[in-house]
């Protein structure tokens, strides 16, 4: 078997049945597996996807083990050369894997492979491709010093900003969002490390599979990540556990010198009670303050006659009373897609694809290349579901 597709899913089953629709697009001439590893989901996530996907090896844990405990579950059930993880809230151009996969065929000194991730605006998501997370750097991306100094490549060296994005790399770490990795060279340096519950474990991997003599590379091709549909990033346990990872991972890399460790746990203690404040000020505020609502989404829209019928009726029931704009869409007239005048007038918030007519690879492409010059969030349409998908909710 060429590949094993583990997904750790925590409550966000339509996202997740989204991810299996692309993955299953994107499949090539070999054989692949899927290991969903489900972290005590609370939304019927086990019945919804073994109904759509009965030929996915559906995993469930009565609490939740954390993501790389839950990783290291699925690999071990996994037989495939290589091995990918990858987030439930990602999208996968139909021809990803397959070109990662020759990529990583052509060079067997690469231990694992990212690829170029983007956001729902379309952007690159800097964490595609990083550098080792020195203590400079880390305290540059963190505390926003990079972007005071941005000549500072001390502090400005989380992110490798200066490579290009558009080419292949050897990049140092990798975001397990979408990490292609060598069996060979798991067996070598080992899985995740199950002391990261979440957070680092990304970081580690990579160290150590530099330590043990491969490459890491940087891929530039483009895949939706909608980033943290799984986790709760404005919280005080997500703060917690993010900096207990970042502590972790110092003491396990940087050293055992005494001045060493405490600069360290001084360090990350400051930034975690920074980062507390912020967090119940603007809380405070909100309760106090409270901002007005902006009001709902109004989209603009491609897709067949048909389904913008379906749509109407969707955005009706979901009382999304906008303004929003149809285009009648089929296969001849999709090159349009952003580039419809249209697309210019202001206003809109979001742009809708019916996944019948568009292509992931297009959409992708369509985002990428107008995310300078428009200011929409993707929204995709799976008409067959009835749901259309956006970054920030789920309509049924």
């Amino acid at each position: 078997m060429k590949l094993s597709v583990v997904i750790v899913n925590y409550n966000v089953k339509h996202y997740l049945e989204q991810c299996l629709h692309s993955l299953y697009r994107s499949s090539g001439d070999w054989q692949m597996e899927i290991v969903v590893v489900d972290n005590a989901s609370a939304d019927d996530s086990e019945a919804y996807i073994t109904e759509r996907f009965p030929q996915v090896v559906y995993v469930r844990n009565e609490v939740n083990q954390g993501f790389a405990r839950a990783c290291n579950q699925g690999i071990r059930l996994s037989h495939a050369e290589y091995v990918l993880l990858l987030n439930p809230d990602t999208v996968l151009a139909e021809d990803t894997l397959c070109r990662v996969i020759n990529f990583m065929d052509a060079h067997p000194e690469a231990g694992a492979a990212g690829v170029k991730m983007l956001n729902a605006e379309g952007h690159l998501l800097p964490e595609s491709k990083r550098g080792y997370p020195t203590l400079c750097a880390t305290l540059g991306k963190l505390t926003g010093l990079g972007r005071v100094f941005p000549n500072s490549r001390r502090l400005n060296a989380y992110y490798k900003n200066e490579l290009d994005a558009n080419a292949a790399h050897r990049v140092e770490v990798l975001a397990g969002a979408f990490m292609m990795l060598r069996r060979s060279a798991l067996d070598k340096c080992g899985l995740l490390d199950e002391d990261f519950f979440m957070y680092g474990e990304d970081i580690d991997l990579s160290c150590r599979l530099l330590s043990a003599g491969f490459y890491n590379y940087y891929l530039p091709y483009p895949i939706l990540h909608y980033k943290g549909e799984s986790t709760q990033p404005d919280t005080y346990r997500h703060l917690r556990v993010f900096y207990g990872a970042m502590s972790l991972f110092y003491r396990k890399h940087v050293g055992h010198g005494w001045w060493k460790r405490w600069l360290v746990e001084a360090g990350v203690a400051t930034l975690l009670g920074i980062k507390m404040g912020g967090l119940y000020f603007r809380r405070f505020g909100k309760k106090f303050f409270p901002v007005g609502d902006s009001g709902n989404p109004r989209c603009l829209v491609f897709a067949t006659e048909e389904h913008i019928y379906s749509l109407r009726a969707l955005f009706k029931r979901n009382g999304l009373d906008g303004r929003h704009h149809y285009v009648v869409s089929d296969v001849g007239s999709t090159e349009l897609g952003h580039g419809c005048r249209i697309a210019e007038e202001e206003g809109y918030t979001h742009v809708v694809y019916d996944r019948s007519v568009f292509s992931y690879a297009r959409m992708l492409a369509l985002m990428e290349a107008n995310a300078g010059s428009c200011s929409f969030s993707l929204g995709i349409y799976h008409p067959k579901e009835h749901i259309l998908i956006t970054s920030e909710h789920i309509y049924v």
